[in-house]
């Protein structure tokens, strides 16, 4: 049986994007610095995906998060 992806293409632009960018040196996080971190990056394009009504997974409860 096969299972369905996770995320959809429109959600895998959106983070090599991000990724080009952050190579760029022109991503920003919200604060407004410059993203150097590679998870940062992917976290801001799946974000940006989100926005946009693309197939991305919910994110994780705050709850679990603060652990």
């Amino acid at each position: 049986m096969a299972r369905m992806a996770k995320y959809g293409k429109a959600s895998r632009k959106r983070v090599k994007s991000a990724m080009h960018r952050k190579k760029k040196g022109t991503l920003k996080s919200g604060s407004g610095r410059k993203v150097k971190s590679r998870k940062q990056a992917i976290a801001i394009g799946l974000s940006e995906a989100r926005k946009k009504g693309a197939k991305v997974p919910r994110r994780k409860s705050s709850r679990s998060r603060k652990k």
